[in-house]
């Protein structure tokens, strides 16, 4: 039986992704998507032999399949990275990929709950009765992670990747793996602790994963997004919600109070302070209209 034909420089260009640049499993995951998507082309050419009106058909094709710009633009971006390598590593003259311009994202401004309706949310896990199947501590948990999304502003993968041994409690702080794996230190409410003491107890947490499931082993992504959709119809939220709307309210809520754009760029733990700003344009959209509703002269 023929063996498949390996890959060379794919497979140099994840170990290098790998091991020098310690990228996520996340990253590797959505960059062997990409370079495994363009592949499907038919009748391409090497990676070397690929020329800008290539990546520009590709690009049209991808348009034309409905692909959303921003799945557009990540799968681009995996393949600029790869033909970086490719020029500082297996001689590369030209990058194509240098000619091709990407259609620019609309520019959405994020959905923040109001107080009232985080309020609602966070207590729902007490307030309302549990499945017979789920175990006694799970309310508790649910409960636990609600507070500490709100209270901390974290990123799903950062959550779910989190050990007892990352929350301080003399501290009140909890230790986070973020995008590009750096690490962070991020001040925890006191609410939110006092949540995850509970839940620790209830459900004899001590040492490993922080969350669990009801078979005792680490939250996966999707168990979490059903956390939000048990407790949504308990709520008046209007719209289907999703752990990252928490981080939207999260940072739009400290801009309302007064934090400052650096303070608030490093608890959400962004590279850029322009992916940042997005949050003060929610809060002036959000003061233009306490304005137009109270002034008399508005």
């Amino acid at each position: 039986m023929k063996r498949p034909n390996r890959d060379r420089f794919a497979d140099d260009f994840f170990r290098f992704l790998e091991v020098e640049r310690n990228s996520s499993p996340r990253t590797l995951i959505n960059y062997r998507h990409a370079l495994a998507e363009i592949r499907k082309t038919p009748n391409l050419p090497a990676w070397k032999e690929l020329t800008p009106d290539h990546f520009r058909r590709y690009l049209f094709d991808c348009a034309k399949r409905g692909i959303a710009r921003p799945t557009i633009r990540l799968h681009f971006a995996a393949l600029r990275t790869f033909y970086k390598f490719l020029t500082e590593r297996h001689g590369l003259t030209d990058n194509p990929l240098k000619e091709v311009q990407l259609p620019k994202l609309e520019k959405k401004l994020p959905l923040v709950l109001t107080a009232k309706q985080i309020d609602e949310l966070l207590t729902a896990p007490l307030r309302i009765e549990k499945s017979g199947r789920a175990p006694v501590w799970m309310p508790a948990r649910d409960a636990a992670i609600l507070e500490l999304f709100y209270s901390s502003g974290l990123r799903l993968a950062e959550l779910v990747a989190l050990d007892v041994s990352s929350v301080d409690m003399y501290s009140e702080s909890v230790r986070v793996l973020g995008k590009g794996r750096k690490e962070r230190v991020v001040p925890v409410g006191a609410p939110a602790l006092a949540a995850i003491q509970k839940y620790r107890q209830e459900a004899n947490v001590h040492a490993g994963p922080l969350f669990i499931s009801k078979l005792r082993r680490r939250m996966a992504h999707p168990n979490v997004w059903l956390v939000l959709k048990r407790y949504l119809p308990h709520t008046s939220i209007p719209i289907k919600l999703s752990p990252h709307k928490l981080r939207h309210s999260f940072a739009t809520h400290l801009l309302d109070a007064g934090a400052d754009l650096r303070s608030v760029q490093s608890l959400l733990g962004h590279a850029s302070l322009s992916t940042t700003q997005i949050y003060t344009h929610v809060t002036i959209e959000r003061l233009k209209t306490a304005y137009d509703d109270a002034h008399p002269r508005a």
